[in-house]
């Protein structure tokens, strides 16, 4: 499927959820002039369109898979994987805003407070600053040319438990989707890597860019800090290679890590500081 054909599915399967949840709102306070059944072939068109894309990109997968792109990681210190394309492609159970090899990591500190484990009731939700990956700095992977960067959106409480959990999907998921890709990602980062390659990194926190588009910027590289902003239940990065700098567009490449390689779903890994030198301030 070409780049143009992506777009134009992606703009009527976009404008397809919002019709099909503008429905849903406005039986609330009146009654529509059409059965009930009717409502929802927007949302069986957006689905319908859902299931060709993903079939246009397994064929991809199966018929000519990318090969891997090896960067560094945008990471120091010691994290573990959680949805991770060493497991499974996609990693994230969808193509969609290219997360084929997308991958998410949370901070796994030998030393100091331990990432929050999940409860059933309570608390609902707990403060980002109790989770190490918050505020972690994010490094470039690779010497980039910055062609988009923005934080100016909120870093929302976690969601801790099972209710939090069932809020956030049911109703939270569903406003952001409304809200379009970059109410899914968050603030977020995309890199120019060259020769087609561009790394996206999301969940930014807010306010903690280093960078602004147009910027050249070297591996190691300072960016950005871990945040917890759009579709993201705790602070954690969110990082992905894919063939263009358009979200909406681009398909995922797979990526591999120096040093690295791709840390499979509950596998702990560390990053040394040092090696190699990163710049704080280039």
């Amino acid at each position: 499927m070409s780049v143009d054909r992506r777009k134009i599915a992606a703009k009527i399967q976009y404008a397809l959820w919002v019709v099909f949840f503008a429905q849903i709102v406005a039986r609330f306070f009146v009654e529509l002039p059409y059965n009930y059944w009717v409502s929802w072939l927007p949302a069986l068109g957006a689905m319908g369109i859902g299931l060709v894309t993903a079939r246009s990109a397994r064929h991809r997968i199966e018929t000519a898979p990318p090969a891997p792109v090896a960067v560094a990681p945008p990471v120091t210190g010691r994290w573990s994987a959680v949805n991770s394309p060493a497991d499974k492609v996609p990693s994230h159970g969808t193509h969609n805003l290219a997360q084929t090899y997308a991958i998410d990591i949370v901070a796994e500190p030998a030393e100091g407070p331990a990432r929050p484990a999940p409860v059933w009731f309570w608390p609902v939700a707990r403060r980002n600053g109790d989770y190490p990956a918050f505020g972690a700095p994010l490094y470039a992977v690779a010497g980039a040319t910055v062609v988009h960067a923005e934080d100016g959106q909120r870093d929302h409480l976690s969601r801790s438990s099972l209710a939090g959990v069932l809020y956030f999907w049911l109703v939270e998921g569903v406003g952001r989707t409304m809200g379009g890709s970059r109410r899914i990602v968050g603030n977020h980062m995309v890199l120019d890597l060259g020769d087609g390659t561009h790394a996206v990194y999301a969940h930014v926190r807010r306010g903690s860019l280093r960078v602004r588009p147009g910027d050249e910027v070297e591996p190691g590289h300072l960016l950005a800090q871990c945040g917890n902003s759009g579709n993201s239940t705790q602070p954690h990065v969110h990082f992905q290679l894919m063939d263009g700098p358009d979200l909406e567009t681009a398909r995922g490449i797979p990526f591999t890590w120096h040093g690295v390689g791709v840390p499979a779903a509950g596998e702990a890994f560390t990053v040394d500081a040092s090696a190699p030198a990163r710049p704080q301030d280039v």
